[in-house]
């Protein structure tokens, strides 16, 4: 990790945190995961002269395991993408081919979207992977949240160089998003929106991920429904499971 981070991280320490950033953390990630969760979202593109729809199925079980399908349209119908520890594969029914994915793709983007292969797999944890503190408050359209840095673990395999997350202080949900390379740059902004009753839990049901350098696109991920604390057995997840899901 560039001495960016590790000087960052440093002086953040200096400071006196009366909260604990780590658990604040912690608790916003499991509310939009829990410990198993199956899930139908729509994911649309959008572009200032064209627009895409994409329809997903996903299933995940704590950080090792996550299983994505694509069910539509139909030139990607039964594509899927499976996670188990840090390996990870893509199957393309198309070419009758499962592709293995390194952690230098992890950057590129998922489906042409704005989120990275990263960001829906989820090879890196938000709550074990990063170093947290917290730096105060503000307010995010009239939630009273926490802003919490995230910098890497020296040894971690994220692709971020920092986080700054925004965490409602009433629900601990996350509100925004923001998304650093190494050098500090800011690369993406995710804002999550819609918060209602959904899967029996009240968490944002749109998410959208805005490029820093490209103000006229995003990509807008929708929670179609959910069911958290499902019974998934591990053996779900596995490679031949991963061509026959639907």
């Amino acid at each position: 990790m560039k001495i960016f981070t590790n000087v960052l991280f440093i002086l953040l320490s200096l400071g006196v945190c009366g909260q604990d950033a780590t658990e604040i953390i912690r608790k916003a990630d499991e509310k939009m995961q829990g410990k198993s969760n199956r899930a139908e979202m729509t994911m649309t593109i959008q572009r200032p002269d064209w627009q895409r729809e994409i329809k997903i199925k996903s299933w995940a079980k704590g950080q090792e395991l996550s299983l994505i399908l694509i069910t539509a349209p139909a030139r990607d119908k039964g594509a899927a993408f499976l996670k188990r520890d840090k390996e990870l594969w893509n199957w393309q029914p198309r070419i009758d081919r499962v592709i293995k994915l390194p952690p230098s793709m992890m950057m590129q983007s998922w489906m042409g979207s704005d989120f990275t292969n990263d960001d829906l797999v989820k090879q890196s944890s938000i709550v074990t992977d990063y170093h947290h503190q917290l730096l105060g408050d503000t307010l995010i359209d009239h939630y009273d949240c926490y802003k919490i840095v995230l910098i890497p673990k020296d040894d971690a395999p994220v692709v971020w160089g920092k986080i700054d997350a925004y965490i409602t202080k009433e629900d601990l949900l996350q509100k925004l998003i923001k998304y650093y390379d190494e050098d500090g740059y800011l690369i993406n902004t995710m804002i999550l929106k819609d918060i209602r009753d959904i899967g029996g839990r009240v968490i944002p049901t749109r998410l959208e991920m805005i490029p820093a350098d490209e103000e006229e696109q995003k990509t807008v991920i929708q929670y179609v429904n959910i069911a958290f604390d499902v019974d998934i057995p591990d053996q779900f997840f596995s490679l031949q499971n991963m061509k026959k899901v639907r």
